[in-house]
């Protein structure tokens, strides 16, 4: 894996995720705790910086009224409004200070959905740039994460998904996303073994999984 052409790709970690005060903190801290899920990731980008590996942030944000979704929205995006998530500006759609961006690195604008390329610039910059293979983290595990994963397999990128770098709303949730469908359209690995391949070492990941309790 060369790190030159490998971007890790960081998915709404923001307050209202990753902070006690933030709208939907309570729904995923158990999920979080038990991944370990936010220092894994600090460690996995504080080496992936140092190894020269592409860092980009894709945060979502929403001007107050919502106005850039539907009039009547359902599902996920109707808890994003119900909740007052994510509002631009606001320190819930902040990113986590643990994870702040540093120089060089590169925040995505105008993710407005789950799908992270969808409604944002990522593949023009990401295939600018020489990227070919992106590993993901973040936020739900089973929604934004899953959903860029899909995109990107049918956009050709070589997917990594970092199962200890993600969280969802449930125990049962993560473990389903992780064991059936993460294998599906990506290679699931610990961070750990993202790491060591990243920096040049193989590793035997027999089970691709990574999930523990």
């Amino acid at each position: 894996m060369e790190p030159k052409t490998t971007a890790l790709v960081l998915i709404e970690f923001q307050n209202d995720f990753t902070t006690t005060g933030g709208t939907l903190h309570d729904a995923v801290k158990g999920v979080m705790q038990s991944t370990n899920m936010l220092e894994n990731t600090k460690q996995t980008v504080a080496r992936a910086r140092e190894l020269g590996a592409t860092i980009a942030h894709a945060p979502i944000s929403f001007a107050p009224g919502y106005g850039e979704i539907t009039a009547e929205p359902y599902g996920i995006l109707k808890g994003v409004v119900d909740s007052k998530s994510f509002i631009k500006g606001s320190w819930g759609a902040h990113i986590v200070d643990d994870l702040e961006p540093v120089a060089g690195d590169i925040v995505i604008e105008g993710k407005r959905g789950l799908d992270a390329f969808a409604s944002t610039n990522l593949d023009f910059i990401l295939r600018s740039r020489g990227i070919t293979t992106i590993a993901l983290g973040g936020f739900l595990t089973n929604c934004c994460v899953e959903s860029t994963m899909r995109s990107a397999y049918e956009r050709g990128y070589d997917v990594i998904t970092l199962t200890d770098c993600t969280a969802t709303l449930s125990e049962e949730e993560q473990k389903f996303a992780v064991d059936k469908n993460f294998p599906m359209f990506s290679r699931p690995m610990t961070h750990d073994a993202f790491l060591e391949r990243l920096g040049g070492k193989e590793l035997a990941v027999t089970s691709g999984r990574g999930y523990s309790n």
